[in-house]
């Protein structure tokens, strides 16, 4: 069987046709900014009232919910650490959401997934490390236990964040 696909592309991920994609919340699970906002407009009201019944959601963890008005079928929201010099567990919880979104995505028989850069807007985390992070947990995630994934794409807000990636996929053991 061949491995998982990992593609990077820049774009609105509100508007990926995916099985699911990730949302990089807060610990409301409530909306927020960014990436978080966007979801949560997109996908309309159902989302927040799923969200209200979910009781949040610790940071490095992910819970699941219906995407509702988005093209993809599920939402999946991860809360990211919030970078402090990385000396206070930032890129331990950072490549736990990767790998408790993964988790989620194959209970839920996930073909095509997208993430966003988790934590590296407002939560401050470098964006090159943070793709590092996540290209290399993603691939050790999924070559471990690849389920009923196919492609997992990284979805960059900027042609910077995506040559992060890019550069990512190009290394082996780049991240944490």
């Amino acid at each position: 069987m061949a491995g998982v696909r990992l593609d990077v592309t820049v774009a609105d991920i509100t508007t990926l046709d995916v099985d699911a994609i990730v949302n990089a919340a807060n610990t409301s699970l409530l909306g927020g900014g960014g990436v978080d906002g966007a979801i949560h407009r997109g996908a309309g009201p159902g989302l927040l009232e799923e969200c209200r019944t979910l009781g949040g959601c610790k940071t490095g963890e992910a819970k699941i919910t219906g995407g509702y008005d988005l093209p993809a079928r599920y939402v999946i929201h991860t809360v990211g650490p919030v970078w402090q010099g990385g000396d206070e567990g930032e890129p331990a919880l950072l490549a736990s959401c990767y790998r408790e979104s993964l988790t989620l995505a194959r209970a839920h028989d996930v073909t095509t997934i997208a993430f966003p850069a988790i934590s590296t807007g407002r939560f401050g985390f470098p964006p090159d490390r943070a793709a590092a992070i996540a290209v290399d947990t993603v691939r050790a995630a999924t070559d471990d236990n690849p389920g009923s994934l196919g492609t997992v794409t990284f979805c960059c807000f900027d042609d910077r964040a995506a040559e992060f990636h890019r550069a990512a996929l190009r290394c082996e053991g780049a991240g944490a």
